[in-house]
Protein backbone atom coordinates (compact mmCIF):
# COMPACT_ATOMS: atom_id res chain seq x y z
CA UNK A 1 0.00 0.00 0.00
CA UNK A 2 3.48 2.41 0.57
CA UNK A 3 4.01 2.37 -3.16
CA UNK A 4 -0.09 3.86 -3.76
CA UNK A 5 0.22 6.17 -1.22
CA UNK A 6 3.23 7.94 -2.17
CA UNK A 7 1.74 8.31 -5.67
CA UNK A 8 -1.29 10.56 -4.60
CA UNK A 9 -2.84 12.31 -7.10
CA UNK A 10 -2.44 16.02 -6.00
CA UNK A 11 -6.73 16.99 -6.69
CA UNK A 12 -6.48 18.80 -3.73
CA UNK A 13 -3.06 20.67 -4.36
CA UNK A 14 -4.75 21.47 -7.79
CA UNK A 15 -7.33 23.22 -6.70
CA UNK A 16 -5.94 25.03 -3.91
CA UNK A 17 -3.68 26.20 -6.85
CA UNK A 18 -6.79 27.34 -8.95
CA UNK A 19 -8.20 29.41 -6.22
CA UNK A 20 -5.07 31.02 -5.29
CA UNK A 21 -4.77 32.03 -9.33
CA UNK A 22 -8.32 33.20 -8.92
CA UNK A 23 -7.76 35.14 -6.22
CA UNK A 24 -4.09 37.01 -7.60
CA UNK A 25 -5.65 37.58 -10.69
CA UNK A 26 -9.43 38.01 -11.17
CA UNK A 27 -10.09 39.46 -7.58
CA UNK A 28 -11.96 42.24 -9.08
CA UNK A 29 -14.79 40.06 -10.44
CA UNK A 30 -15.40 38.64 -6.59
CA UNK A 31 -14.85 42.25 -5.15
CA UNK A 32 -18.00 43.19 -7.86
CA UNK A 33 -19.50 40.15 -7.03
CA UNK A 34 -19.02 41.00 -3.12
CA UNK A 35 -19.98 44.36 -3.20
CA UNK A 36 -23.49 43.61 -5.31
CA UNK A 37 -24.33 41.04 -2.59
CA UNK A 38 -23.46 43.39 0.24
CA UNK A 39 -26.03 46.24 -1.42
CA UNK A 40 -28.78 43.52 -1.45
CA UNK A 41 -28.21 42.41 2.21
CA UNK A 42 -27.83 45.71 3.55
CA UNK A 43 -30.78 47.04 1.60
CA UNK A 44 -33.08 43.81 3.25
CA UNK A 45 -31.22 44.61 6.41
CA UNK A 46 -32.45 48.13 6.43
CA UNK A 47 -35.98 47.27 4.94
CA UNK A 48 -36.52 45.01 8.11
CA UNK A 49 -34.35 46.50 10.76
CA UNK A 50 -35.91 50.38 10.06
CA UNK A 51 -39.58 49.89 11.10
CA UNK A 52 -40.26 49.59 15.38
CA UNK A 53 -40.20 45.67 15.79
CA UNK A 54 -43.66 46.05 17.27
CA UNK A 55 -44.87 47.50 14.03
CA UNK A 56 -43.15 44.79 11.46
CA UNK A 57 -44.79 42.43 13.99
CA UNK A 58 -48.20 44.18 13.05
CA UNK A 59 -47.63 44.26 9.29
CA UNK A 60 -46.48 40.77 9.14
CA UNK A 61 -49.24 39.43 10.79
CA UNK A 62 -51.80 41.76 8.49
CA UNK A 63 -49.58 40.33 5.52
CA UNK A 64 -50.35 36.14 6.93
CA UNK A 65 -53.85 37.28 7.71
CA UNK A 66 -54.48 38.74 3.88
CA UNK A 67 -52.48 36.02 2.12
CA UNK A 68 -54.27 33.01 3.90
CA UNK A 69 -57.36 34.26 5.25
CA UNK A 70 -56.43 32.34 8.56
CA UNK A 71 -56.93 34.14 11.72
CA UNK A 72 -54.81 30.53 13.11
CA UNK A 73 -52.02 31.32 11.24
CA UNK A 74 -51.95 35.20 11.72
CA UNK A 75 -52.33 34.27 15.60
CA UNK A 76 -49.67 31.89 15.29
CA UNK A 77 -47.51 34.81 13.21
CA UNK A 78 -48.20 37.32 15.93
CA UNK A 79 -47.13 34.74 18.41
CA UNK A 80 -43.86 33.80 16.84
CA UNK A 81 -42.53 36.95 16.30
CA UNK A 82 -43.79 38.66 19.75
CA UNK A 83 -41.62 35.31 21.58
CA UNK A 84 -38.41 36.31 19.28
CA UNK A 85 -39.05 39.87 20.37
CA UNK A 86 -39.59 38.46 24.34
CA UNK A 87 -36.25 36.38 24.01
CA UNK A 88 -33.82 39.44 22.70
CA UNK A 89 -33.15 38.34 19.29
CA UNK A 90 -34.80 40.42 17.27
CA UNK A 91 -32.02 41.96 15.84
CA UNK A 92 -29.82 38.45 14.88
CA UNK A 93 -33.12 37.13 13.49
CA UNK A 94 -33.68 39.98 10.76
CA UNK A 95 -29.84 39.34 10.15
CA UNK A 96 -30.25 35.49 9.26
CA UNK A 97 -33.94 36.49 7.73
CA UNK A 98 -31.95 39.14 5.50
CA UNK A 99 -29.40 36.47 4.62
CA UNK A 100 -32.33 33.81 4.24
CA UNK A 101 -34.13 36.22 1.67
CA UNK A 102 -30.92 37.64 -0.49
CA UNK A 103 -29.93 33.72 -0.43
CA UNK A 104 -33.34 32.70 -1.98
CA UNK A 105 -33.68 35.20 -4.30
CA UNK A 106 -30.33 34.62 -5.76
CA UNK A 107 -31.42 30.76 -5.76
CA UNK A 108 -34.78 31.28 -7.74
CA UNK A 109 -33.21 34.13 -10.04
CA UNK A 110 -30.62 31.29 -11.11
CA UNK A 111 -31.80 27.98 -10.81
CA UNK A 112 -35.45 28.74 -12.33
CA UNK A 113 -33.70 29.97 -15.62
CA UNK A 114 -31.49 26.70 -15.38
CA UNK A 115 -34.20 24.32 -14.30
CA UNK A 116 -36.81 25.66 -17.38
CA UNK A 117 -33.52 25.32 -19.88
CA UNK A 118 -33.16 21.77 -18.40
CA UNK A 119 -36.61 20.76 -19.02
CA UNK A 120 -36.38 21.64 -22.54
CA UNK A 121 -32.72 20.09 -23.31
CA UNK A 122 -32.64 16.25 -21.28
CA UNK A 123 -28.87 16.00 -22.24
CA UNK A 124 -27.81 19.02 -20.81
CA UNK A 125 -29.80 17.99 -17.55
CA UNK A 126 -28.71 14.00 -17.65
CA UNK A 127 -25.03 15.98 -17.38
CA UNK A 128 -25.59 18.56 -14.87
CA UNK A 129 -27.24 15.97 -12.71
CA UNK A 130 -24.00 14.75 -11.33
CA UNK A 131 -22.40 18.57 -10.57
CA UNK A 132 -26.16 18.74 -8.71
CA UNK A 133 -25.47 15.79 -6.74
CA UNK A 134 -22.39 16.80 -5.43
CA UNK A 135 -23.40 20.04 -4.45
CA UNK A 136 -25.48 18.48 -2.40
CA UNK A 137 -23.24 15.74 -1.35
CA UNK A 138 -19.90 18.19 -0.55
CA UNK A 139 -19.87 18.87 3.69
CA UNK A 140 -21.13 22.25 3.48
CA UNK A 141 -18.09 23.74 5.28
CA UNK A 142 -15.46 22.83 2.56
CA UNK A 143 -17.40 25.44 0.48
CA UNK A 144 -16.13 27.93 2.95
CA UNK A 145 -12.65 27.63 2.45
CA UNK A 146 -12.59 28.78 -0.73
CA UNK A 147 -15.50 31.49 -0.33
CA UNK A 148 -13.24 33.08 2.40
CA UNK A 149 -10.59 33.20 0.40
CA UNK A 150 -11.93 34.79 -2.20
CA UNK A 151 -14.78 36.74 -0.33
CA UNK A 152 -13.15 37.15 3.07
CA UNK A 153 -15.10 36.97 6.61
CA UNK A 154 -19.15 38.46 6.48
CA UNK A 155 -22.34 37.74 5.29
CA UNK A 156 -20.88 37.36 1.78
CA UNK A 157 -19.07 34.08 2.40
CA UNK A 158 -21.87 32.42 4.04
CA UNK A 159 -24.80 33.39 1.45
CA UNK A 160 -22.03 31.92 -1.57
CA UNK A 161 -21.98 29.17 0.84
CA UNK A 162 -25.40 28.85 0.90
CA UNK A 163 -26.31 29.26 -2.54
CA UNK A 164 -24.39 26.46 -3.69
CA UNK A 165 -25.66 24.40 -1.09
CA UNK A 166 -29.21 25.23 -1.90
CA UNK A 167 -29.71 26.18 -5.44
CA UNK A 168 -30.14 22.02 -6.66
CA UNK A 169 -33.48 22.13 -4.78
CA UNK A 170 -35.20 24.98 -7.50
CA UNK A 171 -33.23 23.98 -10.40
CA UNK A 172 -34.64 20.17 -9.93
CA UNK A 173 -38.01 20.98 -9.01
CA UNK A 174 -37.81 23.71 -12.07
CA UNK A 175 -37.19 21.23 -14.42
CA UNK A 176 -39.63 18.10 -13.35
CA UNK A 177 -42.49 20.71 -13.13
CA UNK A 178 -41.48 21.69 -16.83
CA UNK A 179 -40.93 18.56 -17.91
CA UNK A 180 -44.06 17.16 -16.47
CA UNK A 181 -46.27 19.69 -18.32
CA UNK A 182 -48.70 17.01 -20.24
CA UNK A 183 -48.48 16.74 -23.44
CA UNK A 184 -51.97 17.53 -24.79
CA UNK A 185 -51.95 21.61 -23.25
CA UNK A 186 -48.56 22.19 -25.58
CA UNK A 187 -50.22 20.39 -28.53
CA UNK A 188 -53.19 23.15 -27.61
CA UNK A 189 -51.24 25.97 -27.57
CA UNK A 190 -49.48 24.68 -30.12
CA UNK A 191 -52.84 24.46 -32.41
CA UNK A 192 -53.35 27.94 -31.69
CA UNK A 193 -50.38 29.52 -32.80
CA UNK A 194 -48.66 30.18 -29.61
CA UNK A 195 -45.00 30.26 -29.81
CA UNK A 196 -42.57 28.82 -27.96
CA UNK A 197 -42.19 31.95 -25.67
CA UNK A 198 -45.40 31.99 -25.47
CA UNK A 199 -46.03 27.95 -24.12
CA UNK A 200 -43.72 28.69 -21.65
CA UNK A 201 -45.09 31.69 -19.85
CA UNK A 202 -48.68 30.77 -20.42
CA UNK A 203 -48.67 26.76 -20.30
CA UNK A 204 -45.84 25.43 -18.78
CA UNK A 205 -44.58 27.91 -15.93
CA UNK A 206 -48.14 28.01 -14.59
CA UNK A 207 -48.75 24.27 -15.00
CA UNK A 208 -45.32 23.95 -13.19
CA UNK A 209 -45.57 26.85 -10.07
CA UNK A 210 -47.05 24.17 -7.39
CA UNK A 211 -43.48 22.24 -8.07
CA UNK A 212 -41.51 25.97 -8.39
CA UNK A 213 -43.06 26.90 -5.09
CA UNK A 214 -41.76 23.46 -3.37
CA UNK A 215 -38.78 24.42 -4.88
CA UNK A 216 -38.92 27.92 -2.95
CA UNK A 217 -39.74 26.70 0.37
CA UNK A 218 -36.93 23.93 -0.07
CA UNK A 219 -34.54 26.63 -0.71
CA UNK A 220 -35.55 28.46 2.66
CA UNK A 221 -35.48 25.33 4.73
CA UNK A 222 -32.16 24.91 3.24
CA UNK A 223 -30.84 28.24 3.77
CA UNK A 224 -32.14 28.23 7.32
CA UNK A 225 -30.22 25.14 7.63
CA UNK A 226 -26.85 26.79 6.98
CA UNK A 227 -26.76 29.94 9.28
CA UNK A 228 -24.90 27.77 12.26
CA UNK A 229 -22.77 27.24 9.41
CA UNK A 230 -22.38 31.15 8.00
CA UNK A 231 -21.98 32.30 11.52
CA UNK A 232 -18.50 30.18 11.96
CA UNK A 233 -17.72 33.17 9.01
CA UNK A 234 -19.09 35.94 11.40
CA UNK A 235 -21.99 36.36 8.84
CA UNK A 236 -23.92 37.49 12.08
CA UNK A 237 -27.37 36.53 13.31
CA UNK A 238 -28.80 33.75 14.72
CA UNK A 239 -26.09 31.30 13.45
CA UNK A 240 -23.60 33.42 15.30
CA UNK A 241 -25.17 33.62 18.40
CA UNK A 242 -25.48 29.44 18.46
CA UNK A 243 -21.47 29.34 17.61
CA UNK A 244 -21.04 31.61 20.72
CA UNK A 245 -23.17 29.60 23.03
CA UNK A 246 -21.13 26.73 21.80
CA UNK A 247 -17.56 27.96 22.56
CA UNK A 248 -19.58 28.96 26.13
CA UNK A 249 -20.77 25.98 26.50
CA UNK A 250 -24.45 28.40 27.45
CA UNK A 251 -27.01 25.99 27.02
CA UNK A 252 -29.75 28.86 27.65
CA UNK A 253 -28.53 31.01 25.02
CA UNK A 254 -28.19 27.55 22.08
CA UNK A 255 -31.52 26.77 22.98
CA UNK A 256 -32.85 30.17 22.63
CA UNK A 257 -31.49 30.86 19.56
CA UNK A 258 -32.66 27.42 18.26
CA UNK A 259 -35.94 28.26 18.74
CA UNK A 260 -36.28 31.73 17.10
CA UNK A 261 -34.88 29.45 14.13
CA UNK A 262 -37.57 26.77 14.44
CA UNK A 263 -40.03 29.64 14.89
CA UNK A 264 -39.07 31.41 12.06
CA UNK A 265 -38.96 28.46 9.39
CA UNK A 266 -42.39 27.29 10.32
CA UNK A 267 -43.92 30.85 9.98
CA UNK A 268 -41.49 30.93 6.68
CA UNK A 269 -42.63 27.58 5.32
CA UNK A 270 -46.40 28.24 6.04
CA UNK A 271 -46.41 31.69 4.09
CA UNK A 272 -44.77 30.11 0.90
CA UNK A 273 -46.76 26.71 0.80
CA UNK A 274 -48.60 26.21 -2.57
CA UNK A 275 -51.44 24.54 -1.52
CA UNK A 276 -52.45 27.20 1.38
CA UNK A 277 -51.28 29.96 -0.53
CA UNK A 278 -54.47 28.33 -2.86
CA UNK A 279 -57.28 27.36 -0.24
CA UNK A 280 -56.50 30.86 0.80
CA UNK A 281 -57.37 32.60 -2.47
CA UNK A 282 -60.36 30.42 -2.64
Amino acid sequence: MNWLTEHKIPFGAQVEAGFEWLDENAYWVFDAISGFIEALIDWILWVLQSPPPLAAVVVVTAAAYAIHRKIGFAAFVAVALLLVINQGYWEETTETLALVIAASVVCMAVGVPIGVYGAHHPRFFEGMRPVLDMMQTIPTFVYLIPALILFGLGMVPGLIATVIFAIPAPIRLTQLGVASTPTPLIEAGKAFGATERQLLWKIELPYALPQIMAGLTQTIMLSLSMVVIAGLVAAGGLGEVIVRALNRADIAMGFEAALCIVLIAIVLDRFFRTDALQGGNR
